[in-house]
């Protein structure tokens, strides 16, 4: 049996009950040998979409980390799997979502192919997925060696576009805390 390997899964959804779909695609990965070790406070995040499409609603997103010893190819099945049973339909981009779940990494591997890029091409610039990621593990390690808590702090605002920190938000118990002023507090 091959050994388990760290990756770290980026979640989000701006359509429905996401804190709910982030909840079940948690207990559908377990359902399906995925090991679930941690998930970082859910982030309320302004869209983003390019200058020329129409608004869209505020999006949530968290990072969850997992064990497992699927290929990266067969965990990214998996996540479209779960993303389509969650109700998402893949006609437009930019629309609005009720689940969107992305490979970020997976260990420290590099890989490019037609359907998955590892590291994810835009975890280095998104504050709404660095954010929940350092949160979770800041000692991240990318294939060039950079550290996930590099990649935030150098970016100009690291918390651009973060408009309310949830946490406890799985367990229903936690604080519900919102830190509109202080996002990465």
């Amino acid at each position: 049996m091959p050994e388990a390997v760290r990756a770290y899964i980026a979640m989000g959804g701006n359509q429905g009950g996401v804190l709910a779909a982030f909840a079940a695609a948690l207990a559908a990965l377990e359902q399906a040998g995925v090991r679930v070790v941690g998930a970082a406070s859910a982030y309320r995040t302004v869209a983003w979409v390019p200058p020329a499409a129409p608004a869209a609603p505020d999006y949530w997103n968290t990072v969850c980390a997992v064990e497992t010893t699927r290929s990266p190819d067969q965990l990214l099945t998996l996540l479209l799997a779960i993303e389509r049973r969650a109700g998402r339909e893949r006609r437009q981009r930019w629309a609005a979502r009720t689940l969107d779940l992305d490979l970020l990494l997976y260990d420290t591997l590099a890989l490019q192919t037609p359907r998955l890029t590892l590291p994810h091409r835009g975890l280095a610039a998104r504050p709404f997925v660095l954010r929940p990621l350092c949160e979770l593990a800041p000692d991240a390690m990318l294939p060039d060696g950079k550290r996930a808590r590099e990649l935030l702090g150098a970016l100009a605002d690291p918390d651009a576009g973060i408009l309310e920190r949830r946490r406890g938000w799985l367990s229903g118990d936690g604080d519900g805390a919102t830190a509109a002023a202080q996002p990465g507090a």
